[in-house]
């Protein structure tokens, strides 16, 4: 199970999923600040390396409609290649006007755990994950994240894995 929170500290939504599910992880958190009009993460101040944190990103297919797609913040995804996989003859990103009405989080917080109980949209993650084995990812609020088994996570939201990465 999850290790102990700070007292006062209450768990994401994602963390009791993950808690009922029997799914271990442990909580990160990280400094955030605010960019334009969207919430970020200081990533000059982690203390772990880039391409161990990764962004879930959702998109829209023309079509399977929207989509998620989980890659390393050092890295992008490769439209054609998660267009191929998925189905569809293009991908492109939800607006950002759009994404809290499509995914049911803010730029910043979106979670593959949240957005498969509330929507059961197909889930791609980069091959990366499966390599590294365990990943950081959102908990569901901005500067909350959560570490855990990258197969265990994509099982239990249906998830693939697929070559849907490039470098920046």
């Amino acid at each position: 199970m999850s290790k102990k929170k700070a007292k006062g500290v209450e768990k994401t939504l994602v963390e009791k999923i993950l808690d009922s599910a029997k799914i271990p992880y442990e909580s990160v958190t990280f400094a955030t600040h605010k960019d334009g009009d969207v919430m970020q993460i200081n990533e000059e101040d982690m203390a772990v390396p880039e391409h161990n944190v990764y962004k879930t990103l959702v998109l829209t297919g023309n079509k399977t409609g929207p989509l998620v797609g989980i890659v390393p913040l050092d890295m992008h995804i490769n439209y054609k290649h998660l267009s191929a996989v998925s189905g569809n003859k293009k991908v492109g990103m939800v607006p950002l006007k759009d994404l809290v009405k499509t995914s049911g989080y803010e730029h910043g917080a979106n979670n593959p755990v949240g957005i498969h109980q509330r929507h059961k949209y197909p889930i791609y993650f980069g091959n990366e994950a499966k390599e590294a084995g365990t990943i950081i990812i959102s908990a569901g609020e901005i500067g909350r994240s959560i570490k855990v088994d990258a197969v265990k996570l994509a099982t239990f939201v249906n998830g693939k894995f697929a070559d849907i990465s490039e470098p920046e």
